[in-house]
């Protein structure tokens, strides 16, 4: 038995009453005792059907409860977990069973009965609600039984797709030992213990929702609120009424609140009810005037990490009591370095370059060969920062969305930070675009306060500020305004889909 699935039971044995996890959707708690019900009750419909060590389970689900006793059941089978968005339409959930062959399916009600009828398909009863299962018999022919032979530390736990903001999504094998060091270091960074109270808004078809948040919640042995999706308008309600001390976050979940009118007026409501410890926020860097506006007018901190599926989630986080606005905090669990462009590894300050890193949570190669990822036991992050002489990681965007500018480099984080003070901006990326005589101009996207108002004078005080506080160089010389942005599941800008969608480009 792998010290996961070890662990993972014991949680439960030993807290047979316990409410360890609210599924909100059903404003219910489930109780250790039930939640390994479930978990024995759904490896057996597994084992029953075939299915056992080294096996591949998809799971399109809604955000629910349920997640917890299917990572179980899965993990303590050696069946390697993938999960997927709900909104999978079925011709892209077959294409991607027909190359990577999985074994079974946990859909939706809806996406199980888009299913071909090569498909065998069986439901079962959990406390939690009705599983909708499908097997591909091709898969599972000439078995006798499921393979229940005991899991090693080795063995695939999570399959998760990055996020795919520069091309086609890798796949990424995460193991047991693997989830469960990760889980470890961001318990202990992020001041989780039995008296926590977390939410998970992410989604869990996300590094973010399964171990940032779930997983650690196990291993802290804290209490754990799962919301089906992230609501502005509910969020501080939820927070409120199930007394949310620790949540996770992305940037763009921080700018909607700010926003939205129904989130502030929830919030004056129920202030005396809400005891946020802070929020953490990743995924990419959340602009200064937001992170201080959010703290200001929610009396809560937010502390910056950087972390990425390939490392099981966290990297670095913001000490609790010694954070650094702007940076990505510090190294948990992990050794990180910064590659310069001559290939020298430098934990030097002020070294600007590829940011790369090593440790138990990182792996050290795809599911699918991608060599250059990977060099001399580094795994390279694709993403640009530096250390300060405090050791705090600062990143300035991916190294691919660098804009070379007549020869001078432009990193669009760093020109987003200086232009985001400007009252009229309520969302900012900044992208380069060409430029016969420089090769690429620097290029101001903007979503609007005032959309389609005074765009004119707006975009003459944009380049007007960009010359008196940007570098020559740094200084955007273009202005587009735009609805929104094309954007992955956590938030993230697409830049390059942006880049196209500018350009008139259409794929």
């Amino acid at each position: 038995m792998t010290a996961l699935n070890d662990y993972l039971r014991k949680q439960l044995a030993t807290q047979p009453d316990r409410q360890l996890v609210k599924d909100l959707t059903q404003d219910r708690w489930f109780t250790g005792a039930t939640l390994q019900q479930d978990a024995d009750a759904l490896a057996s419909a597994l084992t029953n059907h075939l299915i056992g060590r080294h096996d591949r389970l998809v799971v399109c689900l809604e955000n629910s409860a349920t997640f917890w006793p299917i990572d179980q059941a899965a993990w303590s089978l050696g069946i390697a977990v993938h999960p997927l968005s709900p909104s999978t339409p079925a011709s892209e959930l077959l294409a991607d069973h027909a190359e990577h062959h999985y074994h079974a399916m946990i859909l939706t009600a809806a996406l199980a009965a888009a299913l071909p009828s090569d498909f065998s398909q069986a439901t079962v009863q959990l406390a939690g609600g009705t599983l909708h299962l499908a097997f591909d018999p091709t898969l599972t022919a000439g078995r006798q039984a499921a393979d229940q032979s005991t899991p090693t530390e080795d063995d695939i736990a999570l399959i998760m797709h990055t996020s795919g903001t520069t091309g086609k999504p890798k796949r990424v094998g995460l193991s047991h030992r693997i989830i469960f060091n990760a889980a470890k270091h961001n318990a202990a960074s992020n001041r989780m213990s039995e008296t926590t109270v977390a939410m998970i808004s992410m989604p869990l078809f996300h590094i973010n929702g399964q171990v940032m948040a779930m997983l650690a919640s196990r291993v802290a042995n804290c209490q754990l609120v799962i919301a089906q999706k992230f609501s502005a308008s509910r969020f501080w309600t939820q927070v409120a009424d199930n007394g949310v001390t620790w949540t996770t976050v992305v940037p763009t979940m921080i700018m909607i609140l700010l926003l939205n009118d129904k989130a502030n007026a929830a919030y004056a409501e129920r202030a005396q009810a809400i005891h946020l410890e802070y929020v953490r926020c990743s995924s990419f860097s959340l602009p200064e005037d937001k992170l201080q506006g959010f703290e200001q007018r929610y009396h809560t901190r937010v502390l910056e990490g950087y972390g990425m599926t390939e490392s099981a989630s966290q990297c670095t986080i913001n000490p609790y009591d010694a954070p650094k606005i702007g940076s990505a905090g510090k190294p948990v669990g992990t050794t990180m370095a910064i590659r310069l462009a001559d290939g020298t590894v430098t934990t030097a300050a002020n070294q600007l370059g590829e940011i790369v890193a090593k440790g138990d949570h990182v792996i050290t190669s795809y599911l699918d060969p991608h060599p250059d990822s990977f060099k001399d036991g580094w795994f390279l992050t694709g993403d640009l920062g530096y250390f300060d002489e405090d050791g705090y990681l600062f990143v300035r965007g991916r190294t691919k969305d660098i804009i070379s500018r007549g020869g001078e480099k432009v990193a669009p984080a760093a020109v987003e930070n200086v232009l985001d003070v400007l009252p009229f901006i309520a969302q900012l990326a900044v992208i380069g675009v060409p430029d016969e005589l420089y090769g690429e101009a620097v290029c101001a996207v903007v979503v609007s306060r005032t959309p389609g108002v005074d765009e004119d004078q707006q975009r003459e005080t944009l380049l007007a500020f960009g010359r008196s506080h940007l570098a020559k160089f740094e200084a955007p010389t273009q202005v587009v305004f735009v609805q929104d942005f094309p954007r992955n599941a956590t938030g993230k800008v697409l830049r390059p889909q942006l880049r196209d969608q500018i350009l008139g480009v259409h794929a």
